[in-house]
């Protein structure tokens, strides 16, 4: 199962550096000035530097088998939620009337993002509740 979690995270991965691509493209970054976008910078930036840091922690616990690491990820893979789900709702609620480099991500995109993202978290909590015995 610790493999399978690898995985599901390289496509999580995959698919936000392609949003992440088409926001920077799209004019992201020079649209922070006019308000134009509904993502702020350290938003769109903290999102995956925390899901890389988890996903570093989970290696380590893929290599030492170490249950902390598995438990470190989970908690840092969180807060990355946490602001993946707050980009969400923002995008969500723009709707049709999104101004900003957003306005262009592919809702398959999203959505495989997203859920991929969901099962990634749900399988690291499982992955680290069976290896602490929880």
């Amino acid at each position: 199962m610790r493999l399978v979690t690898i995985v599901t995270w390289l496509i999580t991965a995959m698919a936000g550096i392609y949003l992440l691509y088409l926001w920077l493209s799209g004019g992201g970054l020079r649209q922070q000035a006019t308000k134009v976008t509904r993502f702020p910078t350290l938003l769109i930036f903290a999102h995956p530097v925390l899901a890389i840091s988890a996903l570093a922690c989970w290696v380590v616990h893929v290599v030492t088998l170490d249950p902390l690491f598995a438990w470190l990820s989970f908690g840092v893979l969180s807060a990355s939620a946490l602001l993946g789900f707050t980009m969400f709702t923002r995008w969500l609620g723009a709707g049709r009337h999104a101004r900003g480099a957003e306005q262009r991500f592919p809702v398959v995109a999203v959505l495989l993002h997203g859920a991929v993202g969901v099962v990634t978290f749900v399988l690291v909590l499982l992955t680290a509740a069976v290896a602490s015995g929880a």
